[in-house]
This record gives C-alpha cells, sequence and structure tokens, in this order.
C-alpha cells in the first residue's frame, strides 16, 4: 500500500482540530497516553528545570505543551506543525497559560530552518511514525539533536513496533483486541487500515540506538505498554 503523503496528513488533521482539542478524544486509540504525556513532561522538567525554550514538534493542537507549562510555568514555545488550523488553535490555548513568547512555524520539522535557535527541551507526541525510510529517520534525528542546547533533552510518546516479528505479531493482536474492546471488530479494523496508510514505526530499540548514533549521552525508558512507549535522550 503507498503511504499517505505529507499533503495528505496535512488535510486530514485540518479537518479535526475539535477531536485533537481534547486529550481523551484525540488519544482513544492510544494506550496510557495520559500516563505518557504525564511522564515525558515530568522528566523534561527533572532534566531542564530552569528550561526557558521548549520545541513542541507536531503540536497538533498544543496538548503536550500545555502539560509542559503546568511543569515549568512561563516557558517560551515553539510550536511546529503541518496544519495551520491545529497551529492556530494550539496557539490560541498557550498563549493562555504563559507569559513566555510563543512562535509558531506550519510545516514539516525535516525542512523548516530554526535560523540558529536551539531549546532546552522537545517533546514529539505522536508524530515521528510519520517518518518513512532509514535515511529520513537519521536525518530527522539528527536534526532534533541538534536543535538541543547541551544537557537538553527530546522526549518522545509514540506507536512503536518490536524487532522480532513473532513478538511483533502478538502484540499487535493484543492491540487489536484493546481496540475491539473500544469499538468493536469495525473500529479495530477502521484503526488498523489507518495505521497501515499513513503511519510507518520503528521500535523503541530502533529509535534508542538512533538517538546513541547521532549524538545522545544517555537514553530513557518511561513506560511502555504494547505497542505505545514513552522515552527520551539528554544531549
Amino acid at each position: 500500500m503507498q503511504k499517505s503523503t505529507t499533503q495528505e496528513i496535512k488535510e486530514r488533521f485540518d479537518n479535526d482540530v475539535e477531536r485533537f482539542s481534547n486529550l481523551h478524544t484525540g488519544q482513544v486509540s492510544t494506550i496510557d497516553a495520559e500516563i505518557s504525556l504525564e511522564l515525558i513532561t515530568e522528566a523534561a522538567k527533572g532534566i531542564k528545570p530552569n528550561a526557558k525554550q521548549v520545541l513542541d514538534v507536531g503540536c497538533g493542537a498544543g496538548n503536550y505543551t500545555l502539560k509542559m507549562l503546568t511543569k515549568i510555568p512561563n516557558l517560551n514555545c515553539t510550536l511546529v506543525d503541518l496544519s495551520e488550523p491545529m497551529l492556530n488553535r494550539a496557539k490560541e490555548r498557550v498563549s493562555q497559560q504563559t507569559t513566555g513568547e510563543i512562535r509558531t512555524l506550519q510545516g514539516d520539522i525535516r525542512s523548516i530552518d530554526f535560523a540558529g535557535q536551539t531549546f532546552d527541551i522537545i517533546l514529539a507526541g505522536a508524530v515521528l511514525h510519520h517518518l518513512r525510510d532509514d535515511e529520513d529517520w537519521d536525518t530527522t534525528f539528527q536534526k532534533l539533536f541538534s536543535l538541543l542546547n547541551d544537557g537538553g533533552c527530546l522526549f518522545i510518546s509514540d506507536l512503536v513496533t518490536q524487532d522480532t516479528e513473532a513478538i511483533n505479531q502478538l502484540i499487535w493482536g493484543k492491540y487489536g483486541d484493546y481496540l475491539e474492546g473500544i469499538g468493536g471488530k469495525d473500529y479495530r479494523q477502521k484503526v488498523f487500515e489507518y495505521i497501515e496508510k499513513e503511519d510507518s514505526p520503528r521500535s523503541l530499540n530502533y529509535q534508542l540506538d538512533l538517538m546513541k548514533k547521532v549524538g545522545f549521552r544517555q537514553t530513557e525508558i518511561l513506560h511502555k505498554n504494547m505497542c505505545f512507549a514513552a522515552f527520551g535522550g539528554i544531549k
């Protein structure tokens, strides 16, 4: 199956702002979404308690930045997303919670020029699974590493695969059972078809190894439940 283009992904999110403005409706199919969000923002605070600059990659409606602001108030926030309607909603919501500067950048993290700007914390929530081949993953992780200040951290919450095919089938079978329990067989099929069309997740091991390859001095696994994980790296 041919994967969704960046434009197709953008258009889908343009039309889904309301649902993704609410963690409960926007992450129904994501196991432990709220636990992972809490953990990655607490971890970021633990690593950089005096942070001033946060970058939210694929920010959507701003849920991750909003949670980060409950840990470290009045951060300067840079919000990046393909979708302008999502960015507008994120800016509206975030501006109510910080006196810091808010910068919005519409576009693909892979091609945006940050003009030398660096960050204390980078958050990437449910976004990197849209990367495609090994080169795409490699260059994106290199870029995220380059955008961090020394001692800064990247924390990710995302869909992941398993390295061993038998284990992958086991885990995704259990995830299918989870989805069926939420919305029945039709919902299970709908979510799986959507993942097949739009997503290209990689394993947790793959991403941790890639972090080390591009230069992160430490990596941490915060949480994993079936095919979802929360993890990160420190520069």
